[in-house]
């Protein structure tokens, strides 16, 4: 199982990206397990906002795609659905 998921940075930035462990990753994202995310690293805290699941890892990379597509009020128009 994969997860598509967007997080909100402590500079109000929206990051998107996919996973197969969520608490993990948000974990990564904010440093409490080393890790290399480089523009999370400076935008922390970093806060969960938006995740949806996906049966592959195929799938989860188009619906990253789709989703880095869109107009920032369009991610938060998703956001703010869920």
């Amino acid at each position: 199982m994969y997860f598509v998921y967007i997080l909100k940075c402590s500079d109000k930035t929206l990051y998107t990206w996919i996973t197969t462990d969520l608490e993990k990753r948000l974990k990564q994202h904010n440093w409490e397990i080393l890790w290399w995310a480089k523009y999370t690293k400076a935008r922390q805290p970093v806060q969960l906002v938006y995740s949806e699941k996906s049966e592959n890892r195929s799938l989860a990379t188009k619906r990253e795609i789709e989703i880095k597509k869109l107009t920032r009020q369009e991610k938060m128009d998703l956001i703010n659905k869920k």
